[in-house]
């Protein structure tokens, strides 16, 4: 866990045990606020126990915040956070997991029902005391009840990997209902985060047609259990992967289709500094359209014809327009720190025209040099580079010296087979511990394409990491540092250099950072790549393909440099055919 995430998760489990506690509302937001910050801010803010400065600008950190981040640097803890743990029971993270229970129901459960943990919550219902909470009925505690099963069960946050899959089946489900006009994934899926806690699918759909499709929906292969059925949402549990994942779906009108896309999209902050933008010009917004402000309590949406007045709302682009806002990919709404500020024109998917990194049968693919060609050919990529493993990756089948110069001869001759593709020989080098590569430079200086990738030794301390990285980076035929960190998301925390130095050494070096697509890895992570686009680095977007299905990955690896704010001109793999060469060729 990098110092970022273990700052920005004991900010977060302040705001928790604060709101559990009952204290006051804006002092529970100025830490969660706070915590979104840190955890989206690139640099890191290790060294703020020595110099505190490097905390100011931070945008959403305040001067009390920041002074409990310095104090966890130069420490390791964070006197507050130790203080409300003696007070609240750790147990309780586990019971506000529990679908349906937020901060006010979980306080009063604690506090008048002695539940400090899953087991004392299952007690309650086991011995009928839960009934005498307000408002818990017995639908109520049965949906409970299974909510701490699926907590118990693992069930977390979801890979956008497995996560994507099961909502766009559920978006094409509710598509093929008579009479539904649209629907379409939001929420943090639809931001590109690269795990999610829950699935939003919206719709637009009314009266008959809106039964038909919270039917199909309740109904889809998969649901395990339907939390809820309603007029206004419906609630279930799917499949996925080894886990279980929530979905909600929400019906609309058309004319609020754009409203309730961008409310259900968020961030919660973007969507605050929406809302405060709108009352500044005199209009208010909701999930139903952007309305005249007026002393009418009653919400436009429940008055006779209200949504008939709504200034804007079926489309997202006219309330971006009406509140003469640049219009945001959703991949920017994380923080809306640059909210009045023309947002770069992100890379898309389309724009990637070349794969630099990916692997045959002469070491750990499926696939042959012809296949692999065929495929990126059939992608409308004018380039694919063959990267197989270099000699240290044994387990992988390494080429040795003798093997790579016999590979190199099958790329160069495969090249001669198809038409409409460059084939480039590569390979992708193992950074050894000590920074030295796998490879003699004789023999890399015969290679059109060095992807330079750390595989062992992930456990480095960050000086040695960072010393590694460089001499790799630093090298004169290394064109692609690939997956930097070596992390696995959920798994392996990976490497922990200086990414500031990384990045800085990138940029002199014209050296790409790389951006493997694979969902497990999404390395570079987007903090690093806003990190590394503010030092004028560039970022290559590689699948890392092994199998013919590993080339889908791409569209994650998109999300996240479009996070990072990656455009067209600074990714690698989305220049001509003739720039990337002389790139290469440098």
């Amino acid at each position: 866990m990098t110092f970022n995430e273990l700052a920005s998760q004991r900010l977060e489990e302040i705001a928790r045990m604060l709101d559990l506690l009952g204290e006051d509302t804006f002092k529970v937001n100025a830490h969660a606020r706070a915590a979104r910050a840190i955890a989206d801010h690139a640099a890191d803010l290790k060294g703020a126990g020595d110099d505190p400065s490097v905390l100011e600008g931070i945008e959403g950190v305040g001067a009390k915040t920041a002074a409990k981040i310095a104090e966890l640097a130069r420490t390791g803890t964070i006197k507050e956070h130790a203080d409300l743990a003696a007070r609240v029971p750790a147990g309780l993270f586990d019971v506000l997991r529990v679908p349906g229970l937020g901060p006010k129901t979980v306080r009063a459960m604690w506090q008048t029902l002695g539940v400090t943990g899953l087991d004392d919550l299952q007690r309650t219902i086991d011995d009928d005391s839960i009934l005498s909470l307000p408002r818990m009925g017995a639908k109520t505690v049965e949906n409970i009840k299974a909510g701490i099963a699926t907590v118990r069960s693992g069930a977390g946050r979801v890979n956008i990997g497995v996560a994507t899959p099961i909502a766009e089946a559920l978006v094409a489900r509710i598509s093929g209902v008579p009479g539904v006009e649209r629907a379409a994934f939001a929420g943090s899926l639809r931001r590109g985060r690269e795990t999610v806690g829950d699935i939003d699918i919206l719709g637009v759909a009314e009266g008959p047609t809106a039964e038909a499709a919270r039917e199909a929906f309740c109904t889809t292969p998969g649901v395990k259990r339907v939390l809820a059925r309603g007029e206004s949402r419906c609630s279930v549990e799917l499949e996925a992967g080894s886990s279980i994942v929530q979905a909600d779906l929400k019906l609309v009108p058309a004319r609020s289709w754009g409203a309730a896309l961008m409310y259900f999209t968020g961030s919660k902050e973007f969507n605050v500094r929406v809302r405060e933008r709108a009352l500044k010009r005199g209009v208010t917004l909701n999930e139903y359209g952007l309305f005249p402000l007026d002393n009418d309590p009653t919400p436009h949406h429940q008055r006779p014809g209200g949504l008939e007045t709504a200034v804007a709302g079926d489309t997202e682009a006219s309330i971006f327009k009406a509140l003469e806002l640049p219009e945001l990919a959703p991949e920017l709404r994380e923080s809306a720190a640059d909210f009045d500020h023309a947002p770069p024109e992100l890379v898309t998917l389309q724009d990637i025209r070349a794969e630099l990194h990916a692997h045959t049968t002469a070491s750990d693919g499926v696939m042959s040099i012809v296949q692999l060609a065929t495929l990126a050919k059939s992608k409308g990529f004018h380039t694919v580079a063959v990267t197989d493993h270099s000699k240290s990756s044994a387990l992988a089948g390494g080429l040795s010296p003798e093997r790579l110069r016999e590979h190199i001869r099958n790329v160069r001759s495969a090249g001669n087979e198809i038409d409409g593709i460059r084939i480039l020989a590569g390979s992708e080098v193992d950074i050894l511990a000590d920074g030295r590569l796998d490879y003699d430079d004789d023999l890399l200086a015969e290679l059109d394409v060095v992807v330079a990738s750390p595989h062992a030794a992930l456990t480095q301390d960050p000086a040695k990491a960072t010393a590694r990285l460089l001499a790799a980076v630093t090298h004169p035929l290394v064109h692609i540092l690939g997956h930097p960190t070596g992390r696995l998301i959920g798994h392996r925390a990976g490497l922990e250099p200086n990414m500031d130095e990384i990045a800085a050494a990138a940029a002199e070096h014209q050296t790409a950072l790389e951006i493997n697509a694979n969902w497990l890895r999404l390395d570079l992570r987007d903090t690093h790549v806003r990190l590394a686009l503010s030092k004028g680095a560039l970022i290559a977007i590689n699948c890392d393909t092994h199998h013919p299905k590993d080339a889908e990955n791409l569209r994650y690896g998109v999300a996240t440099s479009r996070r990072g704010g990656l455009s067209k001109e600074r990714c690698v793999n989305a220049w001509t055919r003739e720039r990337l060469g002389e790139w290469l060729k440098r």
